[in-house]
């Protein structure tokens, strides 16, 4: 059992290291490096808290996340573009979440090679019931942030992407 007295490790990020030895790093590096940091405490903590409440992974609600926001249904072609991963990937959580109940498979009704994947009625009450607890926990996450420093965060990222986006086009 895990004693409570106990403070909680946690491991030592490239970010630690970098502020460690600034003279060996550019500023964008330790930008880029924060962010990374900050992105993966985020998703490991929403990982945990996924598995804990829900016994479900984070890529299986990231699929359910895609299929929500699609009445119809998506082919698997469609979903794999939107999660930026391989088809094969999204064939492994779709077999497993049809398996479950949570999703349904059909054929197109346009294109009878492709099929067709929705939530069941099953699938889309847990997932509301998740992307609630969702909602609360990423709220929670930043809570340490008031609304001008969640805007401005917001404005910089912005210009982040911009940046990364001009940068990407002139490469």
């Amino acid at each position: 059992m895990e004693d409570a007295r106990l403070p909680l490790e946690q491991p030592i990020d490239a970010e630690t290291i970098a502020a460690e030895r600034p003279g060996d790093h550019r500023e964008e590096l330790r930008l880029w490096l924060r962010m990374l940091t900050c992105t993966t405490m985020i998703e490991g903590e929403i990982r945990r808290r996924l598995r804990r409440d829900f016994d479900v992974t984070l890529p299986r609600f990231d699929l359910m996340a895609q299929l929500d926001k699609a009445q119809d249904g998506m082919t698997l072609s469609d979903i794999s573009k939107r999660m930026m991963v391989s088809n094969g990937n999204i064939t492994g959580l779709v077999d497993r979440l049809v398996a479950s109940g949570h999703v349904a498979r059909r054929a197109s009704a346009t294109d009878r090679r492709s099929q067709l994947i929705s939530l069941t009625d099953l699938g889309r009450a847990e997932f509301r019931a998740m992307a609630q607890a969702h909602e609360g926990w990423i709220a929670e996450l930043f809570g340490g942030l008031n609304r001008d420093g969640v805007e401005r965060l917001m404005e910089l990222l912005a210009r982040t992407k911009s940046s990364v986006r001009e940068a990407s086009r002139n490469a």
